[in-house]
């Protein structure tokens, strides 16, 4: 039993050493990531990314602008703004589109729903949109997490383009960076390999 428990602390060990000191799991990451393919989609469909103190964090800053970016491209005529409500009652998707209608959207091609996991979000775009029409849609959200939320998406009859408004490749080269990319990359296989299981893909 000891000697088990020292391998596993090893191989903890040599794991970190590689993710912070190599850029293996960048080269992974990059490997693993969806690329984007744009083009016109009956909608587009921003994921959440969190609130931070009730105000939008990077990820979510991020994703929303790159929304924005197509909806202004022309290249679909509604955006769909999902995630969570925070626990002060906060709603991420509406927070999203009061900085969409400030930054000149119009308000009647925005729309919101709140959902708590990718799943959800698939499940709530599929009720809103596919009612309206909808069958294509461009999915805004970072390239790792894309693998997965495409497949929930497809698994609820949508024909996605990949956009992915992307904290991979904001990323710096160094250790923190790299050691961050490792934990997202880990986070999303296991995540995936679940949703698989559970059949949500």
């Amino acid at each position: 039993m000891l000697r088990a428990c020292r391998l596993v602390g090893i191989l903890v060990l040599a794991a970190l050493v590689i993710a912070a000191l190599t850029p293996l799991p960048t080269r992974i990451a990059m490997d693993y990531a969806v690329e984007p393919r744009l083009g016109p989609a009956d909608a587009i469909v921003v994921l959440g990314g969190g609130l931070v103190r009730g105000s939008l964090g990077d990820s979510s800053l991020r994703r929303v602008v790159e929304g924005l970016r197509l909806l202004h491209l022309g290249l679909a005529p509604l955006i769909l703004f999902t995630g969570e409500s925070s626990p002060d009652g906060r709603s991420e998707p509406e927070v999203r589109a009061r900085l969409a209608r400030e930054l000149g959207a119009p308000p009647e091609r925005i729309m919101t729903a709140t959902a708590n996991t990718t799943h959800q979000e698939a499940q709530v775009a599929a009720a809103l949109l596919q009612p309206r029409g909808a069958r294509s849609i461009l999915l805004v959200t970072g390239s790792l997490h894309l693998v997965r939320a495409r497949g929930a998406f497809e698994r609820q009859g949508f024909a996605v383009l990949p956009a992915p408004a992307d904290e991979l490749y904001t990323l710096g080269s160094g250790a923190t960076e790299r050691f961050l990319v490792a934990r997202m990359l880990v986070r999303e296989i296991v995540a995936r390999e679940y949703y698989r299981l559970a059949g949500y893909l």
